[in-house]
This record gives structure tokens, C-alpha cells and sequence, in this order.
């Protein structure tokens, strides 16, 4: 820390309890009072120096103990009065970053200008903050620190705007151009050409180049109303955002217990915080409320688990409702980054009517959706992305994360089933490419509430589509007895269609390896091994087939005995009801001539199949008979 040395005379100065005399060879003539402390000293060294002291002398009337001042409301109190003391008799003193700033605003108040002795403190203090303090980023920081103390005396000499306004500087621009603060925080001098220098012989090492994050910590020790008077000039000054939030995100983990507990051990490995200070719950809230403020609405600028810490630690400490509300619409502005651990957010309010608190998420879900349509969100089809290709659109994220969120609140047994169902519709059904995530969290929910009517179960079952279902969802459906008998035979019917279809597929697909294969055993046996491929492909497509066709069959045998139960559920009088009554009745969405169709291609198939066996023959057996 820098420093300038003032007076040149000797220490006389002796303190005997709660009292300070000058040990000069005379009698003290003078007392003065500050706080608890008394200063025996004399007349002629104090107005010589102040126009306080010598206004206060000259009404001051002698009594028993002589002449007695009192200085109630001096800067800095005893400690600096008594520097201020030292410097009248020209005692030997140092200004440094810590002092200067009560010694300026002292000197200030006791009027000690130029008309009271050339080189006065108030000159002194004013050439030292300006020439060696404002040029430097720690000494800056430090009597900053210091206008605490002395804040309305340093914002009436404008001392605490010329300190931020210091640091704000320094912070945007680039540190590896300059001596500071590099010179301060890597420590070691350099060489002309760069390298570290070790007692003035070059060493070849390189000096580390520090990063934009370098300012943080030391701006973390501020106050808060400092802080925030500072974040503000470094914006005014062209910082950018996702640097002021860095710092931000800083020092809200420093001083909130809350999201320390929260880090991870990797995030906590990275950078190592100072002990967190201990502030009450309202400072805290404050504290929270404050950097909601200055954060900047932006997506992407700090990460989603650092906001839901935030909103957590603003549930927990009963923060003002338009400050849970602004942390809820950042996280949804980026809620596809977010986890299914951040989402599982405990429910800190009185009533406990739920376990998680559910409400919240549906407002993040909605800011989310609504933030989604501005952008012009709407439909994945009019966006060619490769990841968008790939099903990993911001949408169909979020609609898998809220799906998992489905299922880990379902076993609540408090979470009603409007809530409940309005969260599962609230995702559009555009966002979800399969609906096994939500058909699991369906079947969670009603496995933990076996006392829902049918009419319950059956409402909730439409959230899902059934033809959006995989076949390892379908199969496990099937035989699901908590889901309503509509909902069965809705899932057989797409099941047997989708099996239906793939063999139609698989048929079309050997059809084409046949004709390949017979090309390759055409040509010659050392072009590849392209015949020996096609046979086993072939070999796989035939056991897939077989597998099929006993998957089918068995459909077939449960669907038949499903309409016999329902033709025996409607009565003899509806007996003669035909299977597509069955599907008219039960809402299906697709028309029964689909299943024909597939029939149909399937049947073609096959016939061509056996058209091509049969011409086969007749040629082979004429090939017989040419050589006979």
C-alpha cells in the first residue's frame, strides 16, 4: 500500500488510559474532547492550524481545568483526531489508502485550508488521494472501503464518486495492457521481453494473463449500496453484461448462505469464496432483492441452477412478489437449460398442500410457452435446425423435462388432479415426439391415487395420444389394469397397426434384398462380400418377420376376446354390433380403411411374391427339359 510522510519531529505523544498528552516540556493549556478520549494538549499549535479550533478557543471560557472542547461529531472519531493532532505539532505521520479519507474529511470539517499555514492537511490529503490513491486499484478500493465510516462527509467532497469512478475505469479496460492491476494480483516484475524477473535476472517464465473475472472478489468486499453504486458506473462505462452478472452471481454466493449449500463440489473447486458474512434474514433479503434489480434481463447470461437458487432462497426468505416474479420469468426464458433436480423445488409455504411446489413451476413452464411464441416458436417445422432435426429443440426439451417432473411429483398424494392435469396439457402436443414420458408419469399418478373414479381415470388418459406411443409402450399399456378399458383397446388397436405396418415394411424390404442378392450372385465371387451380407440381412428380416407374425396373431386372438366381452357389456340386443362400431364407439381417431389399406398392401405383397416364386419355376423346369 502506498504511502507519504509527513512532519519530521519526533513521537511526543504518550497515552495513559482513556487520555493522550504532549509530552512537549509545557503544561497542556488546552483539553479536547472526542468520544471517550481526552487530548491534554495546547493552544497555539491548534488554531495555528484550524479555523474551527481557533474560533472554538476564542469563545471557549477558562474554567477550573482550564479550556475545554468538545468535539462530538469529528470524522473518524478519536483515531483521527489524534493524526490530525500529530500533524499540528509536525509530528511524523503516514497518509496511506486506509486514512486518507477520515484525514480529508476532518481537515475539512476543522477548516484547516491554505489561509491557516502553507501545505495545510486539507492540500496534503488532496495531492495524496489524487496522485498516488485514484491511480491505483487497490488503494482506490480501499478508501472506498473507508468512506463507510464517513459516508456523508465523503459524498459532500465527493470522494466516494471519484473512488468508484476509479474503479470503474480500471475494470473495463483491458488489464494486460497496463502495469495494474496485473503488477498487483500475479505479483512478480517483468522483463522487456515479458518474462518474470527474480531478483532482476530473467527467469523465462511467462506471466499468467488475467481474466475478466479478475475484479470480482475484491469487489465483493464492498457494501452493498457501494456495490451497486459501482456495477452501475461499470455499466455506464460499457462493461459488458455477462461480466456484470458474473460478478453478481459472485457476490450473492458470497454473502447468501442459501446458494453456497447449493454449489456443487466442481463449482466450489473452481473458485473458493471468503467465508460467508452473516447477515440477518432481512439483510439477506435485501441483499437478494437488490441483485434481482441489477441483473440484466437477458437469456443466457448466468446459468439456470444459479436462478433457481435464487428463487428458492427467495421463497425460503419471503421476498416482495415482484421479485419471486421477475426470478421466475428469467428461469423461464431459459428453461430448457434447466434439470430435473432444479425443477424439484420444496414447498415452503404454510398450508404445505403439495410436497413440491407445483405452482411455481406452471408459472415457469407459462413465461417459458409465452417467450417461446414470441420468438416465433410456435411450429418446429418452420425452423430446419440440425439439432431442431434431431428432436432437440428447445420445446421438445422442456417437454421431456416437464414430463420427468410429472412423474417424480405423481406419488404426492396431496397433488390434486386438476393441477396436476393442467401442468401435463399446459406442454403442446407438437412438443412431445412420443408420449411414453407422460404415460408413465399418467400411470404413476394413478397407481398413487387407486381411489379416482373411471371417469377420473378416463379424463386423465386423454392427455396422452395413443398413436404416440412406441411398441414397448403400447405392449406394457395392454396389460396395464389400472387404465380404462377405453384406453386398452384404443392401445391394441394402434398397437396391431403399428405391427401391421412393419411388416408391410419388412416385406417390401426383402422383396428389394432379393433382387439385390440375385445381382450379386450374378456377378463375379471376389467383388465384395456383398452376397454373403445380403444373406444374413435376409436371415435377420426372415426371424423379425416370424416374431411379427406371433405378435399379430396374438393381438388378434385378444382383440377377439375384447369383443366378446364388449358385445356381452352391450347386451344381446346390441349383439350384432361389428367391430367398426366397436372403434366408432370407443373415439378412435384414425378410420378403420387404414387397417385395410396395410391388409391390402400387405396381401399385394405377398402375391407378388408368389407370382415371381411361381415364374421361377416354370423357367427352371424348362431349363430341364432343354437339357434332356
Amino acid at each position: 500500500m502506498a504511502c507519504m510522510k509527513l512532519g519530521s519531529k519526533t513521537d511526543a505523544f504518550k497515552r495513559k488510559g482513556q487520555a493522550w498528552f504532549c509530552t512537549t516540556g509545557l503544561p497542556s493549556d488546552i483539553v479536547v474532547e472526542v468520544g471517550e478520549m481526552t487530548f491534554h494538549l495546547h493552544k497555539f499549535p491548534l488554531l495555528s492550524r484550524s479555523g474551527v479550533m481557533e474560533k472554538r478557543i476564542a469563545e471557549a471560557s477558562e474554567g477550573e481545568d482550564g479550556c475545554v472542547i468538545e468535539l462530538t461529531d469529528t470524522p473518524g472519531g478519536a483515531k483521527t483526531f489524534e493524526l490530525v493532532a500529530k500533524f499540528c505539532y509536525g509530528v511524523k505521520l503516514e497518509l496511506t489508502a486506509a486514512n486518507v479519507v477520515y484525514l480529508q474529511c476532518a481537515a475539512e470539517h476543522l477548516y484547516m485550508t491554505e489561509e491557516y499555514g502553507e501545505g495545510n492537511l486539507i492540500s496534503q490529503t488532496e495531492v495524496f488521494l489524487n496522485q498516488v490513491v485514484l491511480r491505483s486499484w487497490k488503494d482506490s478500493l480501499k478508501a472506498l472501503q473507508t468512506c463507510d465510516d464517513v459516508l456523508p462527509y465523503a459524498e459532500e467532497l465527493k470522494i466516494t464518486k471519484r473512488c468508484i469512478d476509479s474503479l470503474a475505469v480500471k475494470a473495463c479496460t483491458d488489464p494486460n495492457l497496463f502495469g495494474w492491476p496485473v503488477m498487483e494480483h500475479v505479483g512478480p516484475l517483468q522483463s522487456p521481453g515479458g518474462s518474470i524477473l527474480w531478483n532482476g535476472i530473467s527467469t523465462g517464465a511467462r506471466p499468467k494473463h488475467s481474466s475478466s473475472d479478475w475484479w470480482y472478489e475484491d469487489a465483493s468486499t464492498l457494501s452493498l449500496h457501494l456495490y451497486k453504486r459501482l456495477i452501475s458506473a461499470m455499466e455506464c462505462q460499457g462493461v459488458k453484461q455477462e461480466i456484470v452478472a458474473g460478478s453478481l452471481n459472485y457476490y450473492a454466493k458470497k454473502y447468501l448462505p442459501g446458494l453456497n449449500r447449493r454449489q456443487t463440489s466442481s463449482e466450489s473447486s473452481n473458485r473458493c469464496l471468503a467465508p460467508v458474512s452473516s447477515l440477518s434474514e432481512e439483510d439477506q433479503k435485501l441483499l437478494l432483492e437488490e441483485i434481482d434489480h441489477l441483473l440484466p434481463m437477458q437469456k443466457g447470461l448466468v446459468r439456470t441452477k444459479f436462478l433457481f437458487g435464487l428463487l428458492k432462497t427467495a421463497l425460503i426468505l419471503r421476498a416482495s412478489p415482484s421479485c419471486i416474479s421477475n426470478l421466475e420469468r428469467r428461469i423461464g426464458m431459459q428453461l430448457d437449460q434447466a434439470t430435473l433436480e432444479d425443477l424439484l423445488m420444496p414447498n415452503f409455504s404454510y398450508s404445505m398442500e403439495t410436497l413440491y411446489n407445483v405452482d411455481c413451476v406452471q408459472r415457469i413452464l407459462e413465461h417459458f410457452l409465452a417467450n417461446d411464441q414470441g420468438t416465433g416458436g410456435e411450429s418446429p417445422c418452420s425452423i430446419d435446425d440440425d439439432e431442431q432435426l434431431m428432436g432437440l429443440t428447445p420445446i421438445t426439451m422442456v417437454a421431456k423435462l416437464i414430463d420427468g417432473y410429472l412423474a417424480e411429483v405423481a406419488p404426492d398424494v396431496n397433488l390434486k388432479l386438476p393441477k396436476f392435469q393442467t401442468l401435463a396439457a399446459s406442454v403442446p402436443e407438437y412438443a412431445r415426439p412420443l408420449d411414453d414420458g407422460l404415460y408413465r408419469a399418467i400411470d404413476i399418478y394413478l397407481k398413487s391415487h387407486p381411489w379416482l373414479g373411471e371417469s377420473d381415470r378416463e379424463q386423465l388418459c386423454r392427455l396422452m395420444d395413443c398413436q404416440k406411443l412406441s411398441l414397448e409402450a403400447c405392449t406394457h399399456a395392454a396389460q396395464n389394469e389400472r387404465l380404462p378399458l377405453r384406453i386398452i383397446v384404443q392401445v391394441l388397436f394402434f398397437e396391431q397397426l403399428q405391427l401391421r405396418t412393419s411388416i408391410a415394411g419388412c416385406f417390401l424390404v426383402s422383396e428389394n434384398l432379393d433382387g439385390g442378392s440375385r445381382q450379386l450372385r450374378s456377378g463375379p465371387p471376389n467383388e465384395g462380400g456383398g452376397w454373403a451380407t445380403a444373406v444374413k440381412e435376409n436371415q435377420v428380416l426372415k426371424v423379425g418377420m416370424d416374431s411379427m407374425r406371433v405378435r399379430v396373431s396374438e393381438l388378434e386372438k385378444e382383440c377377439s376376446n375384447m369383443r366378446q366381452e364388449i358385445q356381452k357389456l352391450g347386451g344381446r340386443s346390441k349383439g350384432s354390433m361389428t367391430w367398426g362400431n366397436v372403434s366408432k364407439k370407443f373415439g378412435f381417431k384414425l378410420k378403420s380403411q387404414m387397417c385395410s389399406a396395410q391388409e391390402g398392401s400387405v396381401s399385394k405383397i405377398n402375391d407378388g411374391k408368389a407370382i415371381k416364386d411361381d415364374k421361377a419355376d416354370r423357367k427352371h423346369k424348362k431349363n430341364l427339359s432343354i437339357d434332356e
